[in-house]
């Protein structure tokens, strides 16, 4: 670390691991001082359960702090979903990507909890917000909060020391074995080894029902966690003493184990103060926190959610079940294949039917959101482009109606956004975009457009507005957070578009969980399928796969993102069958028009097709009311909470 060069000057940061992927703790101090001198930033990724008993990493003095908040009582769920974390202090805040809670009053006077800085994101920024980001984790982020309720400060101290003392113990053992070498520098709960045959310990540990990672062929780590008991030290050393019975027990090592960080690196500063961390310590008290405030929520347990295309559909009781079986939950997501084959088989299926769906050729599972699927999508189009030579097409064109989010993935992706306008009648404006994909003809990347558009209408020109992007060297995005209104009905592939996500959490009904979790798997046509990403760990690519494959790169943390909530999913579409998910897209698009029709009389609803109906969802105009009686669509949507409505979607698409 201290042979990094800054002086060419255009190093903007580093990235550090602590403790590190090898288990390794190093002190940071001078790194992050030399680092800062140069106008540097540091960002350090950490293990919340290690920094129980570590420096924490601002006081290292690094910038930014990141990390997964899996370790706090999530599941694996071969690769999640799981709650990330970003930290920072206050002078980076306005550039935070992602919704922020702040506090301030209510009309009142009491304290109240309403969203921060807005100004930051996406829905407001476009093409200029600090990130994409729209679905996140909160469900998961809950979990792990409430986890961290439950065990409070001492219970995690508890849980940490142990986890550190039976990667000690499995240091001492080693040791006494004679023929292993330990690193010597300090860890917390992985341990490398230098052996004679690495891959040989490890099949001989895979025959004992243990998974050991091999860095190369004669080093080895082993990771410990609170699942890890005793018994599977000593099974440990069996095998470490190549199957030969060994003369100590892990429970015999107890008194030679010692803690292995170093005294300047522990930590000796207060955590978790807050008393909501230090009163709810048994299950019937965090039940009952629980439960007050989940009373505050309104949620599909009370009444329809009616935000315009993230309409949730009711999440079955037969649907959620497998996300808590051991066969799902407890899985790694760098596992051995041979040990996930119902995972591998499900995953085939659910992209089987998910292509049969959309009318396209091969489906990647791993975007962890909408968001991240334009992302991913956006990236499939562009490596496209850089496989035939095209490394300038960068203009990505966007309907001034389109979500936030379509022009924030856009700039993301490095692409310049060239915006087109509506018509009177809510559609694209399609002489307008002609003459920007004329324009651009050389430059042209891609289309996004979202169909139904967020107008709630079916757009008559669309295969007309596909032709004009693919005769000028685009391809077409679609945004699936509309297929509530196609399923079964037409297809995004049928329609011609080449790419486009599904919201699995919207679609498919996977819960939004306050926000997230979410999927936003993407399909695309023949010609894009072998740029689909894959993983360095596990080869992944796309569903079916392609005869060739060169995939763009990795688009999230696991091979299959968020695998434990496929389930989900995949048990809705094969309990509904076909014509039941064609029944759910017509009923959806019955109670839209049937609502637009009995509202007609009273508010002006904003955009119709031209056969006078509306597709899944609509609009209506309350700006008369301001003018005549002061009321803002603000007022409107309260008073549809006091009746027990959650209030709709406002000021957009339409301001």
């Amino acid at each position: 670390l201290k042979d990094i060069d800054y002086s060419s000057g255009d190093v903007c940061g580093v990235l550090v691991q602590y403790p590190g992927t090898e288990g390794e703790i190093l002190d940071y101090g001078e790194f992050v001082k030399n680092a800062h001198a140069q106008g540097v930033k540091v960002v350090m990724a950490t293990d919340l359960l290690a920094l129980i008993m570590l420096k924490p990493p601002g006081e290292l003095g690094a910038d930014i702090v990141v990390g997964s908040a899996q370790r706090f009582g999530v599941p694996m769920g071969y690769g999640g979903p799981h709650a990330a974390f970003l930290a920072t202090s206050q002078e980076y805040k306005r550039m935070m990507p992602g919704r922020i809670i702040g506090v301030s009053v209510d009309s009142s006077g009491k304290p109240a909890l309403r969203m921060a800085m807005q100004t930051r994101e996406q829905h407001i920024r476009r093409d200029k917000a600090t990130s994409n980001i729209c679905t996140a984790q909160a469900l998961l982020a809950n979990m792990a909060a409430m986890y961290a309720v439950y065990h409070g400060p001492e219970g995690l101290k508890t849980i940490a020391q142990r986890v550190h003392g039976l990667a000690g113990a499995f240091a001492v053992g080693l040791k006494k074995l004679g023929n292993i070498e330990v690193q010597g520098l300090p860890f917390f709960d992985t341990v490398k080894v230098t052996c004679a045959d690495a891959h040989a310990i490890a099949d001989a540990a895979y025959k004992s029902e243990i998974n050991l990672r091999v860095v190369d062929t004669k080093t080895i780590t082993v990771s410990f966690d609170e699942t890890t008991t005793l018994d599977d030290l000593d099974k440990l050393f069996k095998v470490f003493a190549g199957g030969k019975p060994v003369s100590f027990t892990a429970a015999s090592l107890a008194p030679e184990v010692e803690n292995a960080i170093p005294s300047g690196l522990l930590r000796q500063s207060s955590y978790l103060t807050h008393q909501i961390f230090n009163m709810y310590h048994t299950e019937h008290e965090l039940l009952r926190y629980l439960h007050k405030l989940q009373s505050k929520d309104l949620s599909l347990c009370h009444s329809m959610i009616p935000l315009g295309s993230c309409t949730m559909k009711l999440n079955a009781t037969t649907e959620m079940m497998p996300v808590t079986w051991p066969g799902f939950t407890d899985i790694h997501p760098f596992a051995p294949s041979e040990q996930a084959q119902g995972y591998q088989e499900m995953f085939n299926n659910l992209g089987d039917l998910l292509c049969t769906i959309t009318g396209f050729d091969s489906f990647s599972l791993q975007p962890n959101a909408g968001a991240a699927g334009e992302y991913a999508g956006l990236m499939v189009i562009r490596a496209y482009h850089k496989s035939r030579g095209d490394h300038h097409r960068n203009v990505c064109i966007i309907p001034v109606s389109a979500h936030g989010t379509n022009p924030a993935s856009a700039a993301m992706c490095g692409m310049k956004i060239v915006p087109v306008g509506t018509d009177s009648k809510g559609n694209i404006n399609i002489e307008e975009l002609r003459k920007a994909a004329e324009a651009n003809r050389d430059k042209l990347s891609a289309l996004m457009v979202t169909y139904p558009s967020t107008h709630g209408v079916y757009e008559e020109g669309i295969d007309e507005i596909c032709r004009i992007i693919h005769d000028n060297g685009g391809q077409v995005y679609m945004d699936g957070a509309n297929m509530n209104a196609q399923v079964g009905l037409t297809s995004p592939g049928f329609i011609g578009a080449d790419v486009c996500h599904l919201n699995l959490h919207k679609t498919f009904c996977i819960p939004h969980g306050g926000g997230g979790p979410g999927m936003g798997p993407i399909g695309v046509k023949k010609h894009l399928a072998p740029f689909l990403p894959s993983h360095p760990v596990i080869s992944t690519g796309g569903i079916p796969a392609p005869d060739k494959s060169h995939p763009l790169g990795t688009i999230s943390a696991a091979p299959w993102g968020s695998a434990l909530i496929l389930p989900i999913s995949y048990t809705y579409i094969a309990m509904m069958g076909s014509k039941g998910l064609t029944d759910a897209s017509k009923i959806a698009i019955l109670n839209a028009n049937y609502m637009a029709k009995r509202l007609e009389n009273y508010y002006p609803v904003l955009f119709r097709g031209v056969n006078g109906t509306v597709a899944h969802e609509f609009i209506v105009d309350l700006r008369g009311f301001k003018n005549t009686a002061g009321i803002e669509p603000e007022d409107v949507a309260k008073r549809l909470m006091d009746y027990g409505f959650h209030g709709p979607t406002m000021s957009w698409p339409v301001p």
